[in-house]
């Protein structure tokens, strides 16, 4: 599982760890409308929320959470085949899917990874690049930023996203160490809890002075 605040580029790397490791993406489903060049049944499986409602009254879900107005969820019987068969399934969800996947205690191996922006500049033009067309969705962003990003203890691994070859290489060490039961990684949870504050109290002033900017 791979979980990040919104600008951390964790499906970027869901995409790159299947693409070389033949790791079956978890394609969930949700009610957002798609992005540019986003495509139904490849990137999500776009429905309204009757439909989600719907999977939810069938309890259809292995999880499902509410992020930024719009439901996302995965479905469990698509999940488990797949595992069922052998094959290893990587998820692209939040903190909150994350914590429903863990507390069902299936009986396969979890790895649950956490990826952080590299720098306060950077998440910053992420979020405004990503949703050009509405700088609302980017300001709701930054807003649940502090909250996401305090999950990160809730996880086996987190890693800085400063340099996408050198963080997939991390996470892939970190995954095949956890799937032969060790854990001699080099991991400062120190440096990582230094790394947050900076970019908490960055984004509480620069979004306050984002507010200030539009006010005036």
């Amino acid at each position: 599982i791979l979980s990040s605040p919104s600008g951390a580029g964790k499906t970027t790397l869901v995409k790159k760890i299947s693409s070389r490791n033949k790791y079956r993406i978890s394609i969930s489903h949700t009610t957002r409308k798609p992005r540019i060049n986003e495509k139904n049944g490849q990137d999500y499986y776009f429905v309204n929320h009757k439909e989600f409602r719907k999977l939810i009254k069938h309890k259809q879900f292995l999880e499902y959470a509410k992020v930024f107005k719009n439901y996302y969820g995965s479905l469990k019987k698509t999940v488990i085949d797949k595992l069922n068969k052998g094959k290893n399934v990587i998820f692209d969800i939040d903190w909150q899917g994350t914590k429903k996947i863990k507390n069902q205690k299936l009986n396969y191996k979890i790895v649950t990874i956490f990826i952080l922006p590299p720098s306060k500049k950077e998440l910053f033009n992420r979020l405004l690049k990503r949703d050009q067309r509405d700088k609302k969705i980017a300001n709701e962003r930054m807003k649940q930023f502090k909250q996401d990003v305090m999950h990160w203890k809730d996880y086996d691994f987190t890693v800085i996203n400063d340099n996408l070859e050198k963080c997939y290489k991390s996470i892939i060490k970190y995954i095949r160490e956890k799937n032969k039961n060790k854990n001699s990684l080099n991991y400062s949870k120190d440096y990582i809890q230094k790394h947050i504050r900076k970019l908490v109290n960055w984004c509480f002033v620069k979004f306050t002075y984002f507010i200030v900017s539009m006010i005036i």
